[in-house]
């Protein structure tokens, strides 16, 4: 565990020194495209993103392979290679799509040769645990069009939820905390060296969402792009993949008892080719959601527009920084309820929690106009935007400021001025008045 750590602290620490130099480099190159009608921010924001957060990549994979247990992985399977040369691709495309931009059906075609390279290189799709069947082998065509279908559907889900400050870069960072929780188990849990890349894999990428995300928070410094946005795809399908075709299912068996069992136990890994990602299931959704909507209206399936669920919230009156918990909430219950389950898939308190958690997701999305506030006592330990009080002084001052600027004396008790002199009561004695 300690080598994970260490990997995910470089790629987060790399990753996040050099966001800033990749700022000033976006600014100075021009690529500050201007705001579009779908866009949500009112400020030009540099891109180029990705560039730091492919550096956080090669960084993490630098130092694995030099230390001692994390670098077997590197003589013993192919697949850090595989991982790297599709990378590669995907961001060498989004950073020319950042830039100039890119034709949808080049960027597709792109997409499919870095999946195919990376098949070409051993990282692909094996077989396919089946309920009740058992694990079925995969011809090499089959076994080559479900993994590029995969990494280009993987893709084009997290590019399509990049709409908000921070959103694509943490719900990937989620879901991949729920990759690396999974994986290390069979890693470690289970003895499957087959597991250790796709553990690898998930470290690395959440350290490279963690290095970027003070970047990209409301409001965002910097955007990742089609860079970043193509390119934690690219990482987080590898996961998948690996995880999924590469384990044999046999292993597992000698620890579970029955070949049933396995299956049983590998549920939440077979999901994602059937939703296609339990752990990226929002993204996922917002991605076939588009695709219908576009199609319906006759469009093109990749013709932007604000139809996504992070423009809907917005809509119903949720704000930037809500909307954006919301789809981490979503994104959560998801991927650790697949954790959850693959754990104790019989325990009837899993699933109360998660109904309960559903419940509450659902009162907070009916809920767009409710501002949280805490007590009184936990003011001091709360953001300021939390603080009832606060936000009270901070309307009056405001309210008091803009009554300064605009030549008008402030009001007392609500109506009596200080600067009119007829609304005054007259304190004089009786005597001197008359």
């Amino acid at each position: 565990m300690r080598e994970y750590l260490l990997t995910l602290c470089v790629a987060a620490a790399v990753t996040y020194l050099l966001t800033g130099p990749v700022r000033k480099f976006a600014i100075a190159a021009g690529a500050m495209p201007p705001i579009r009608a779908r866009d949500v921010h009112r400020e030009p924001t540099p891109r180029l993103g990705g560039i730091a957060m492919f550096g956080g990549l090669c960084a993490g994979l630098l130092v694995a392979a030099h230390l001692t247990n994390i670098g077997d992985v590197f003589s013993q399977s192919n697949e850090p290679r595989a991982l790297l040369s599709g990378a590669g691709l995907i961001w060498l495309l989004g950073v020319l799509d950042d830039k100039w931009g890119v034709d949808a059906l080049v960027k597709l075609g792109v997409q499919m040769i870095a999946a195919g390279v990376m098949v070409f290189q051993g990282l692909t799709i094996l077989w396919l645990p089946v309920p009740g069947v058992g694990p079925v082998a995969l011809t090499p065509i089959q076994s080559t069009l479900l993994t590029v279908a995969l990494v280009v559907i993987t893709i084009n889900a997290v590019n399509f939820v990049d709409g908000l400050d921070g959103l694509a870069a943490g719900v990937v960072c989620i879901a991949a905390i729920a990759f690396f929780m999974y994986a290390y188990r069979m890693w470690y849990g289970y003895g499957v060296e087959a597991a250790a890349p796709a553990t690898l894999f998930s470290a690395i990428l959440i350290g490279m969402c963690v290095g970027f995300l003070p970047h990209n928070i409301h409001p965002a410094r910097i955007f990742m792009g089609d860079s970043g946005s193509m390119l934690i795809g690219l990482v987080l399908a590898s996961s998948a993949i690996s995880i999924t075709g590469q384990v044999d299912p046999d292993a597992i068996t000698d620890f579970t008892g029955s070949s049933r069992q396995t299956v049983h136990f590998m549920v939440p890994v077979y999901m994602p080719l059937l939703l296609p990602l339990t752990m990226i299931a929002i993204p996922a959704a917002d991605l076939v959601l588009a695709v219908v909507r576009r199609t319906w209206k006759g469009q093109s399936p990749f013709a932007a527009d604000r139809g996504h669920l992070h423009h809907r919230l917005l809509e119903i009156g949720h704000s930037h920084s809500r909307a954006v918990l919301i789809m981490y909430f979503w994104s959560a219950l998801f991927a650790f309820s697949a954790v959850a389950f693959s754990v104790n898939s019989s325990s009837l308190g899993i699933v109360m929690v998660i109904v309960g958690l559903s419940a509450l997701g659902l009162l907070v999305l009916l809920l767009p106009r409710f501002r949280p506030h805490a007590p009184q006592w936990a003011e001091a330990f709360v953001p300021p935007r939390f603080r009832r009080r606060r936000r009270r002084l901070a309307a009056a001052a405001a309210a008091a400021e803009q009554e300064m600027q605009s030549g008008e004396a402030p009001v007392l008790h609500g109506s009596t001025a200080i600067g009119d002199r007829s609304r005054l009561p007259d304190r004089r004695p009786v005597e001197s008045r008359r």
